[in-house]
């Protein structure tokens, strides 16, 4: 066979390609001497071999063939593949296709797929869980999330486009959007970006994730992770965009918003008050996350004045013995905290439970007992981790945990008004950040009435008539909104 030039541009011909793969002990060949002459390479830990003897071997040898394309109409698999391309040969080879030659000359190979499908099954979510509602999550097999997502989803209008990213990994990408509901600017956006990534190695979506991002140097992410194929649907719907990355249990939504990142699935499977109620938690958790350790920093250390009067006793007897400034005094606390949450989450299920639960409770009572922090601050940095908690979606939690410190900081300095420089930077930040181009901070800057109908609370379904103006939607009506709307009785 001639010799081609790969994409790199040095001189590789098939004989080349198969002498570097002889280099691996899996790489195994098969002759067959009998009727047909030909020759079998494959690498036996990238194919299924049940199928090799099963299918592809007695077909090959139970009668005489006067070509490869007799042999390609007499196999009993799908997707065959007759060519002369190296660049074809080499990228079949090594996704578990089985390459056969016609001995006599390399004019062309059969490729045949036979690819191991090994995966593991569909489990219950484990970061997104959910008490009631769908028990599925996505798996590391792509083929496997994309079928989770269409049963979903029976639409012809749903398109799936296949990137595949990585010099060295080769990863297959899928795009997943609805044709007629999804903007058409945000879908060329999404499939330019994953043209554009120049990188050796992509081994999940968080990769993706980072380099699709429009400011990869903000802590706030900017696609939404999830690991629930009910979440892509329902934002599919919206007309947003889904990508599938093969190899990661975790798919990523765009564009998406700021309060997106606080909404959980159960909030669309209770009743709309206590759902509204319960994001309305949420929220509220989380600035008292971020708040409590610098407030306590900014009025112990400045604003003496606004501590009440009955709690002043308090706070004096806790702090009587404390040799260290309250700054220093949350710091401990904070990265002790921050230890055990690390702790917690590297080791195995069990153990990081028992750590997290005794540690904090030895740790916590050893430092009271000790005089390095007061009971009061114990408490506040207590419930400020518990509060950090709620937050639905892991990417959040861990920036939560991050700004907690710039606000410390500034309550150091300068009190609450250092807290509230710090509050004005992160909220200028927000302002200008975007989500493939789309506003993050909408629905609240951008002002749209009409997207807070499910932003800090969530109406009933039949007032959700309109999809959200953020996704720029080729058709922004989702149903009737009058006839959802009628409520007619069972006897009229």
């Amino acid at each position: 066979m001639e010799n081609k030039r790969n994409r790199e541009g040095t001189t590789t011909s098939v004989d080349d390609f198969l002498r570097e793969l002889d280099q691996s002990k899996d790489f195994q060949t098969y002759e067959i001497n009998g009727k047909n002459k030909a020759v079998l390479y494959f690498l036996k830990t990238l194919i299924d071999e049940k199928k090799l003897q099963e299918s592809i071997l007695p077909s090959i040898k139970k009668r005489s063939y006067r070509s490869l394309e007799d042999l390609k109409e007499a196999v009993p698999v799908e997707d065959l593949t007759l060519t002369g391309e190296v660049k074809v040969i080499k990228e079949k080879v090594m996704t578990g296709h089985v390459l056969v030659v016609w001995k006599g000359g390399w004019k062309s190979c059969l490729l045949i797929p036979a690819p191991s499908t090994q995966a593991r099954p569909v489990g219950v979510p484990e970061v997104e869980f959910s008490v009631v509602g769908p028990k599925e999550a996505f798996v590391e097999s792509l083929d496997t999330n994309l079928h989770l997502v269409r049963k979903r989803l029976p639409l012809p209008q749903l398109r799936m486009e296949e990137k595949k990213v990585g010099k060295l990994t080769k990863t297959r990408v899928a795009v997943l959007y609805i044709d007629g509901i999804a903007s058409k600017e945000n879908v060329h956006t999404v499939l330019q970006r994953l043209e554009d990534i120049e990188f050796d190695e992509i081994n999940d979506s968080s990769y993706i994730s980072q380099m699709l991002s429009d400011n990869s140097n903000s802590p706030f992410p900017q696609i939404l992770d999830t690991e629930r194929p009910d979440r892509v649907t329902g934002s599919l719907a919206e007309g947003k965009i889904a990508i599938l990355v093969d190899g990661a249990p975790h798919a990523l939504t765009c564009p998406t918003t700021v309060v997106e990142f606080f909404s959980a699935s159960d909030d669309y499977l209770s009743p709309w008050p206590v759902a509204s109620a319960l994001r309305l938690i949420r929220l509220f958790a989380v600035l008292f996350s971020i708040l409590s350790s610098p407030v306590y920093v900014a009025v112990l250390t400045y604003h003496h004045e606004m501590i009440p009067d009955d709690l002043i006793p308090t706070i004096i007897s806790s702090r009587a013995d404390i040799p260290f400034p309250p700054i220093l005094e949350v710091v401990i606390l904070e990265l002790a905290i921050e230890l055990l949450r690390e702790a917690g989450a590297r080791l195995p299920t069990k153990v990081g439970q028992t750590i997290g639960i005794v540690g904090g409770i030895v740790i916590g009572t050893a430092a009271v007992d000790a005089g390095l922090t007061s009971n009061v601050l114990l408490i506040v940095v207590a419930l400020s981790a518990l509060a950090s908690f709620t937050t639905p979606i892991y990417q959040i939690s861990n920036t939560i945990r991050l700004i907690r410190f710039p606000f410390l900081i500034g309550a150091q300095m300068w009190g609450l008004i250092g807290i509230s420089l710090v509050m004005v930077f992160f909220v200028g930040h927000l302002i200008r950040l975007t989500s493939i181009g789309r506003p993050f901070l909408a629905p609240i800057y951008p002002l749209r009435f009409r997207d807070l109908k499910d932003a800090f609370i969530r109406l009933p379904f039949y007032k959700q008539s309109k999809r959200p103006v953020q996704t720029r939607a080729e058709d922004s009506k989702r149903f009737n909104q009058t006839r959802a709307a009628e409520r007619k009785d069972i006897d009229e």
